[in-house]
């Protein structure tokens, strides 16, 4: 499981789960830092990640384009980005 940290999330997480997470990214990483949540989905979805964000946002982001998750005891939410067959 590949994970993109959103910008409201620090950089520095990356590094931190690398041993759970490897091959994640934050959304600087990617040049993706001042794109629209739509962009983000998109850049995801093409490169299978699965979203991490503290943005509110997304709720709508994730009605319009699937469901989300969340993941008890982390500080953020996961948005996966294909429904479950």
């Amino acid at each position: 499981m590949k994970l993109l940290f959103d910008q409201n999330l620090s950089p520095r997480l990356v590094n931190c789960l690398a041993n759970l997470y490897p091959n994640s990214k934050h959304v600087y990483d990617v040049e993706l830092d001042q794109s629209t949540d739509l962009i983000l989905w998109a850049y995801a979805q093409q490169h299978d990640f699965i979203i991490v964000t503290r943005d509110a946002d997304f709720n709508e982001v994730s009605l319009i384009q699937g469901f989300r998750l969340k993941l008890s005891g982390f500080v953020v939410e996961i948005v996966p980005l294909r429904r479950s067959s």
